[in-house]
């Protein structure tokens, strides 16, 4: 009897996990860039099923120039790249967010925005902030659904 409950239990303590497989969670690990190289707390994107949740991506790393053309481009690029490594496409985005440390910078980002896209355009909101880490100029986060 002790032992059959000793085996009820350890099924229990082990269903979340075997939900979390069953779940098919997958995480893209956010790449070194803090402080000394450090890798940031949280998980570039994370699929869970057939949807994707991609976090905020800025414009960190080398820009041509000091344009919101320029940076639009970096930020997208950067983007980009996290929603290829986590197995979608640009045209799975069902949702954007852009947050951006000027909103006069709104027309540029749409200018680059748009080249990135073959298809429908997925719903988005595109928010003015104060200031965002490291001096970026903007941050994207966005959520696809794998086709």
């Amino acid at each position: 009897m002790i032992r059959n409950l000793a085996c009820v239990a350890a099924v229990l303590a082990l269903a979340p996990v075997g939900q979390a497989a069953a779940a098919g969670l997958q995480h893209v690990p956010a790449a070194p860039g803090g402080p000394a190289g450090a890798t940031p707390p949280y998980s570039a994107a994370v699929l869970a099923g057939n949807t994707l949740y991609v976090a905020g991506t800025t414009d960190r790393g080398p820009v041509a120039g000091d344009t919101a053309a320029a940076a639009a481009k970096r930020a997208l690029d950067n983007f980009k790249h996290e929603v290829e490594a986590g197995g979608a496409t640009m045209d799975d985005l069902v949702w954007v967010q852009i947050f951006s440390s000027d909103l006069a910078d709104y027309a540029a980002f749409n200018e680059v925005y748009r080249s990135y896209f073959k298809g429908p355009m997925p719903a988005r909101a595109y928010l003015g902030v104060d200031h965002l880490l490291g001096g970026a100029r903007f941050e994207i986060m966005g959520v696809a659904v794998k086709r």
